[in-house]
């Protein structure tokens, strides 16, 4: 999964414990534990169930994943989280508004505070711009992340589904830089502009992907903007199993993952797609390797947040998540 799609971490371990240690009257941060559901924890931790779904920005159908961590808002804090929370999810930059009558685009820019040309942009409307009542328009926001300690560039791309270069380019930075604990990002929208023409897919030359390994799907792929999206599949797997490149290509990252990937491996195989291996109990290449179609990765384990011996598999194209089972055979 950043870059999640691939992705329990030293930063998740460590609220976890914090979580545990308040009682669900008094915490403030929850982590979905197995078979929990958001009435539950409304329930257990007396506030309303919509408070916690507008504090977190959840989308309907309001599902949560094991490992999710959820604000809980209490007092006058709650106002304060409530607010600060936009329409938009961490997992596109994109809110969706809906035309009312007498309304000009460039008032919706206005009042939503962004450019007229993104709005353009991100709708794929044409000269002279007109918009319709009960049309629904796209707007995309800027979004804002902390660095968090040990998170790489690739983990926080992975994250929120932008491709690292966008954010380098959105924050002035260098993309071979690193990155320092408290550092303050932009993260920008991106968007797929509507278009009349059919889309063509440009597989990695030469060969269909080949499955990272054989086993069991415990977790299929779920879109970005659902409340539970899932950007990869999981594949159970004995611990010590191999796990193999789909293609060829150049490993651009190998190495622990402190927050929700466990050991990772992202491997660029060329025309715009990446494969993601994570969980991995033992890597068995570095960054800069070359590996052929087939070639073992690393060793299947338990380290993502999960805690499940299973290899959680990604593939994106242009740092968007795609569903694996649309590419493998």
């Amino acid at each position: 999964m950043t870059y999640k799609a691939f992705l329990a971490g030293i930063a998740f371990i460590s609220l976890s414990a914090a979580a545990q240690a308040a009682s669900p009257e008094e915490e403030t941060v929850h982590v979905v534990g197995e078979g929990e559901t958001l009435n539950g924890i409304a329930n257990r931790a007396g506030v309303p169930r919509q408070r916690i779904i507008e504090a977190n920005g959840l989308d309907a159908p309001y599902m949560i994943r094991v490992g999710q961590k959820l604000e809980i808002p209490r007092g006058k804090t709650a106002r304060r989280t409530i607010a600060s929370r936009a329409s938009t999810s961490k997992s596109s930059g994109l809110s969706t508004y809906v035309v009312k009558s007498g309304e000009t685009l460039g008032g919706i820019a206005n009042r939503e505070g962004v450019p007229r040309v993104s709005i353009i942009e991100a709708n794929g409307l044409k000269d002279p711009y007109v918009i319709r009542v009960g049309q629904k328009l796209l707007i995309p926001r800027t979004r804002h992340h902390t660095v968090k300690d040990g998170e790489t560039g690739f983990a926080i791309a992975m994250d929120y589904g932008v491709p690292w270069k966008n954010i380098a380019i959105a924050n002035g930075l260098d993309q071979d830089g690193s990155l320092q604990k408290g550092q303050k990002l932009l993260i920008p929208a991106i968007f797929d502009p509507p278009s009349s023409q059919p889309e063509t897919t440009n597989k990695p030359t030469g060969a269909r992907f080949a499955w990272p390994l054989t086993g069991d799907i415990r977790r299929k792929f779920t879109a970005r903007g659902a409340g539970d999206y899932h950007d990869g599949i999981d594949i159970v797997a004995d611990k010590g199993a191999a796990a193999r490149s789909i293609a060829e290509g150049t490993v651009i990252f190998a190495q622990k993952e402190p927050r929700q990937f466990g050991n990772l491996v992202i491997i660029d195989h060329g025309n715009g797609y990446h494969s993601a291996y994570g969980s991995l109990e033992k890597l068995t290449v570095k960054k800069g390797d070359k590996v052929g179609k087939g070639e073992r990765v690393g060793l299947v384990g338990d380290t993502s947040i999960t805690r499940k011996t299973e290899l959680h598999f990604e593939l994106r194209k242009n740092g968007k998540p795609v569903d694996p089972l649309t590419e493998l055979p």
